[in-house]
């Protein structure tokens, strides 16, 4: 995309992914949705990118919806074209790419902004970061997956209090909900989640997108057809460069040296 709405940085097999528009929050419009998803899609294809994290430049890591899109007419695209072709997509992308995307929640996450760092393998943040689920303030309905996930993540009872209330959630209370992995001071935050990533891109990236896989089909696949694809992902594991590096460093009593093959 010819913008700078997305930042994209990509050093030692880690993408990092800023969302750009610090002015209003990394909100989203249309270039900056389109724009994330071409990022993302060019990290599933280069074989250098073995870990990718999305965060926000600025004070927030995103506020969501950029309202001024959908308040002026000469620019609104519309609510199904706008979940259809901007979030819906980015979801999408999100889940299906077979490595590992960590949210590094760098400030409030809202709306849209909140359910998309959600879909992400691993969510932390900084300890002033904050969690809105913001669309029952302007009359909408969550979207952007969030339905899906946040009530697996923290049980129904609580997503269904913060969906209808809008009730912010600090960093605290989504650790203490389950809603997020870790969270980390903010003067020490970036050098965290760059170890976080480091780890991650030196790991078996083939067993790792398995996994991911396996945890996709998890939510509606019966205890049979779960212990089948096991298998049939375990035999694909077992016959990857990183398994026989892994088992062979084992025996020898050294660190394994994965090629994410």
């Amino acid at each position: 995309m010819s913008n700078n709405s997305i930042e994209i940085k990509i050093d030692n097999n880690i993408a990092w992914i800023y969302l750009n528009r610090p002015d209003v929050f990394n909100s989203f419009n249309r270039e900056m949705a389109l724009s994330l998803q071409a990022k993302l899609d060019d990290c599933a294809v280069d074989r250098n990118v073995r870990a990718i994290v999305i965060t926000g430049n600025g004070k927030a890591f995103c506020a969501g919806q950029d309202l001024k899109e959908v308040t002026t007419p000469e620019l609104n695209p519309g609510f199904r074209k706008i979940l259809e072709e901007h979030y819906n997509p980015i979801i999408q992308k999100i889940r299906t790419i077979e490595k590992p995307i960590i949210a590094a929640v760098n400030g409030v996450a809202a709306g849209a902004g909140a359910n998309i760092a959600l879909a992400c393998d691993i969510v932390v943040a900084t300890e002033h970061a904050s969690f809105i689920q913001a669309f029952s303030k302007i009359g909408l309905v969550p979207d952007s997956g969030g339905t899906f996930f946040l009530p697996r993540l923290i049980g129904f009872q609580r997503a269904s209090a913060l969906m209808m209330l809008g009730d912010k959630v600090s960093a605290a209370q989504a650790l203490v909900m389950g809603m997020i992995y870790k969270e980390y001071p903010t003067a020490t935050f970036e050098e965290e989640v760059q170890a976080l990533a480091e780890t991650l891109a030196a790991m078996p990236t083939k067993a790792i997108g398995l996994t991911k896989r396996l945890l996709n089909q998890s939510i509606n696949n019966s205890l049979e057809q779960q212990l089948t694809l096991e298998s049939d992902l375990q035999i694909e594991a077992s016959s990857s460069y990183d398994y026989n590096e892994g088992v062979t460093a084992f025996v020898e009593k050294r660190k394994p040296e994965f090629k994410g093959e």
